[in-house]
């Protein structure tokens, strides 16, 4: 009877496998830590010079190619931070695998080993009764070694992001210290602009394909007379409104109707139904809808969303540019509905009182849930591409009901759904890597996708004449025409947003950079006909009214321009306290969630 083969040759493999494994799971461990001092010790997007190229800016504020250096070196710093940010993930999964690797051979060693004869010996008893003390100690030391290491590529990552962010923020407000105010005529009362707003096929109030209203649910007149979403009608960053003001100032009380401090924080922007605007406030501990009085301010009533089925016990942690309520809440005139954070969804009647309420489940993502609601009819339509769990759903208004539901292929978004109409029909329309894509809003069905989109995806679409358009940082910007086929009209790499979505007519498409340069193509050439660098830090997405571009900065200063392929400035108007939020238009006026008040602006 042959003999079995001796396991010592494989045990052996495995021990030289496990050796190298913890070595360099130990040679990561070190490049893991040095890392993190390093990025305590210094920041790299705070350099010597950028400091000074600001400082030569800060002497010559007119200078467009010293801007133009500071921008780039900024891309460049920018670039090479999330390069960073990519290895010090990439490092953290390295190290997981090596430390399972030799988990994996030192437990197959010990498996083996059983299967060697025994030799006993009181010497060879002592050897291993040491070695196996030794091992206990190297085990102990190398377990701590790699939990701090990996700790600190989550702090790491944390700070990464934190570090970009006030960096940028902080070169944004030193670049607009230099920056003079312009002091740009206003148009003459009743003058009118001499481009008509390219809206999407049916969206003009007296057009033949405009949208037919559900029985017992607004028409789209009504729609377009309010403002009942997120960057407006189908969310796509146009209003409707007309004798909207192009100057105030907060700080003296020109043209501001009233101000009414919230009393609860949120990034929110306000939705209006008739003499109604509502909002919504979080914290880690309470979450309200408001009912505000449109011609006073007043908060008629303030509704805690609380006891929810499902909800969690314990806030999620989420971004300080996000927060608990960040998604723009939508009405349909009957109902309104909001969702926070923690996935609480909750539908009220007009006057506050909860129609129904559901959790769900709290958002996998490590900013923070951001989509805002959008109504189709009598559906509540929600983009929730969470990590591991991307899906659009439809709710029905009226009781909370699942209606139908699409699960995605897609990663983490922070984009918000627009409702289009080509004409023919309506789509939903949703961005996330890697593909931008239409739904049919009665049944969910994916009606046509195209891949043209990347990274963590922050802007919505925007949408004209047939066309719509994508962007993403560190992606690209494209233009689809969308039909059964779709196909790629034109890309560009050079102006790319993170936050702000941009927005679009027949001719002009218009991105804004949340560093806040401005840019100007022809919607349907990508031919760039102008750029102008406000540098001022911008999260609002540009809307576009009565010919005029609204640009809300973080400073609250409104920019304001003509939506044409010649750049000109209308003006610059100064809230009087700092704004993430896009604003919202109605009955002639404006109205702006500041960082603490809510303002309405007009004569």
């Amino acid at each position: 009877m042959k003999d079995q083969k001796s396991p010592v040759p494989t045990i052996k493999l495995l021990q030289n496998v496990a050796f190298v494994s913890a070595l360099f799971a130990v040679l990561l461990c070190v490049l893991i830590i040095v890392n993190f001092i390093q990025l305590k010790r210094a920041d790299p997007l705070n350099t010597a010079a950028m400091n000074t190229l600001i400082e030569r800016l800060k002497s010559n504020p007119d200078d467009d190619q010293l801007r133009s250096e500071i921008r780039t070196l900024d891309l460049l710093a920018r670039k090479a931070f999330f390069t960073n940010q990519w290895q010090v993930r990439a490092g953290g999964y390295l190290l997981f695998i090596s430390i399972l690797l030799v988990i994996a051979s030192l437990k197959t060693i010990d498996f083996l080993r059983k299967k060697l004869p025994d030799e006993p010996s009181a010497r060879a008893d002592n050897f291993w009764e040491k070695r196996k003390i030794n091992r206990k100690w190297v085990a102990f030391s190398g377990g701590v070694l790699v939990v701090t290491s990996l700790i600190l590529v989550v702090f790491t990552h944390n700070d990464l992001g934190k570090n970009l962010d006030d960096a940028a923020f902080s070169r944004s407000a030193s670049a607009d210290s230099t920056k003079t105010q312009s002091d740009n005529d206003q148009p003459r009362a009743g003058q009118q602009d001499s481009l008509q707003i390219a809206a999407p096929s049916g969206t003009d109030s007296s057009s033949k394909t405009a949208p037919v209203a559900l029985e017992g649910y607004p028409s789209w007149q009504e729609i377009i007379s309010n403002f009942t979403t997120f960057r407006g009608p189908g969310s796509i960053g146009i209003a409707f409104q007309k004798n909207i003001p192009t100057s105030w100032d907060g700080k003296s009380g020109k043209n501001i109707r009233w101000k009414t401090e919230i009393p609860l924080p949120g990034f929110n922007s306000p939705v209006v139904w008739n003499d109604r605007i509502f909002l919504s406030g979080a914290n880690e501990s309470k979450r309200e809808v408001y009912g505000i009085d449109i011609n006073t301010g007043k908060i008629l009533w303030r509704t805690e969303v609380e006891k929810i089925p499902g909800s969690p016990s314990k806030a999620p942690s989420v971004h300080k540019e996000t927060g608990q309520s960040a998604p723009t809440l939508t009405t349909d005139g009957r109902r309104v509905y909001a969702i926070f954070a923690n996935g609480d969804l909750i539908a009220l009647d007009m006057d506050g009182n909860k129609v129904w309420d559901k959790n769900l489940g709290v958002p996998v993502n490590h900013y923070g849930h951001s989509s805002s609601l959008i109504m189709y009819h009598d559906l509540l339509i929600i983009q929730y591409d969470q990590r591991n769990s991307a899906a659009i759903m439809a709710l029905s208004g009226k009781t909370g009901e699942t209606i139908w539901k699409t699960n995605r292929n897609v990663k983490v978004s922070w984009a918000s759904p627009s409702l289009i109409n080509t004409g023919k029909r309506s789509e939903i329309i949703l961005a996330a890597e890697p593909y931008v894509a239409g739904y049919n809003p009665v049944n969910g069905k994916e009606l046509w996708k195209f891949d043209c989109i990347s990274g963590e995806v922050g802007p919505s679409i925007a949408y004209a004449d047939g066309v719509v358009f994508s962007v993403n940082e560190y992606s690209k910007l494209a233009a689809v025409q969308i039909g059964e086929t779709p196909k790629l009209l034109w890309e560009d790499t050079e102006y790319l947003s993170d936050v702000p979505s941009p927005v679009a007519t027949d001719k002009y498409l218009f991105l804004v950079t949340s560093y806040g340069t401005m840019v100007c193509y022809d919607a349907k050439a990508g031919t760039k006909y102008w750029e102008h660098e406000f540098g001022n830090a911008t999260y609002a997405s540009p809307m576009l009214v009565e010919g005029k571009i609204y640009l809300l900065d973080k400073r609250g200063v409104m920019n304001i321009v003509k939506a044409d392929k010649d750049f000109s400035l209308i003006g610059e108007s100064a809230l009087g306290e700092g704004s993430f939020c896009t604003p919202a238009f109605a009955n002639g006026h404006l109205f702006i969630r500041g960082d603490k008040n809510l303002y309405c602006i007009g004569k």
